[in-house]
């Protein structure tokens, strides 16, 4: 008979094995997800895995604006909701995103599903899928040719696709100290539709995400935890964010953050108490933009309700 650990392994293998199956790459070239400055206490927007691993129902609301003072610059808000179920083994959620950029406008829906399987009495591996859709529109009409402001018969035409169905999956393996984090939020590739004959159609492209973090005692009141995200896709170049941050009192999060050949920020979080925290980050781009506008600003809320204790008494990190 198979002893325990035995029966363990035989689940991360085969868990392994259907991840890599539906992580098959493809050639495709499109378009990039929101960036995020604050990936950390938002990775639920790329990786399904992560929904349950707060151990207590949540939410999330996130709202970036990159960019400002540019006419039409980014803007992505994100609302989020997660929830274990099932002792925990199991959790669930949703989250809601909308990206503009100009006439550009992507609403996103998924809902999320993760299995947890247990390591050891502190370490845990996630399973994760998601599924929903995105619905886009790109009115070329409403843009403004400089210098004369007249219409342009090259930018008639409207892009648009009112409803995209995706699917994601992703890994999730963590401890109250570290965390490893690997998905590919979209699995298929769907191409936009439009009435301009002047351009070709974008399509949704396959992006691959890698993230980590871990926690080191600097002293009873004073914490340091490195992170890192990696995102790669065909047709697009290789983006990678670095971050150092310090926990103060288990109350303030104080850090910077360098994201490559782009921009570099600071991001803070107040702990307000065992369930509410306020985070706000600040971007200014490395880039010739900087002479046009007043940087990136990103502010963001979670709240928990723990029906629960948690296993864990330390905080939580991440």
């Amino acid at each position: 008979m198979k002893t325990a650990n035995m029966k363990i392994l035989d689940k991360i293998k085969k868990t392994l094995l259907v991840t890599i199956l539906l992580c098959v790459p493809i050639f495709v070239i499109g378009q990039q997800d929101p960036i995020y400055s604050q990936y950390i206490f938002n990775m639920q927007t790329v990786n399904p895995a992560y929904v349950g691993s707060w151990q207590t129902m949540g939410f999330t609301a996130l709202d970036r604006e990159q960019w400002v003072g540019i006419t039409g610059h980014p803007t992505t808000q994100t609302f989020s909701f997660q929830t274990p179920v099932i002792s925990q083994n199991v959790g669930i959620g949703f989250d809601f995103l909308v990206d503009k950029l100009g006439p550009e406008r992507r609403v996103i829906v998924n809902l999320n599903y993760s299995y947890r399987i247990k390591l050891n009495d502190r370490t845990s591996l996630r399973f994760g899928i998601k599924g929903g859709f995105t619905n886009y529109n790109n009115n070329l009409n409403a843009l403004q040719p400089f210098p004369d402001n007249l219409p342009d018969p090259v930018l008639f035409g409207v892009v648009e696709n009112k409803f995209m169905p995706n699917a994601g999956t992703g890994l999730f393996l963590s401890s109250p100290r570290y965390y490893l984090s690997f998905s590919v939020p979209r699995l298929f590739q769907n191409s936009f539709k439009g009435n301009s004959v002047n351009f070709s159609k974008m399509s949704e492209a396959r992006e691959y995400y890698l993230l980590g973090g871990i926690v080191f005692d600097i002293s009873d009141k004073v914490k340091f935890k490195p992170t890192f995200m990696a995102k790669a896709s065909v047709g697009t170049p290789f983006q990678y964010d670095i971050s150092a941050n310090i926990l103060l009192a288990e109350k303030f999060w104080i850090g910077g953050i360098y994201r490559s050949g782009d921009a570099v920020g600071a991001v803070a979080q107040w702990i307000v108490n065992s369930r509410l925290r306020i985070g706000y980050a600040y971007d200014f781009t490395l880039t010739d933009l900087k002479y046009y506008h007043y940087g990136t600003h990103e502010l963001m809320i979670s709240y928990e309700i723990a029906f629960v204790k948690r296993r864990y008494a330390s905080p939580r990190y991440f």
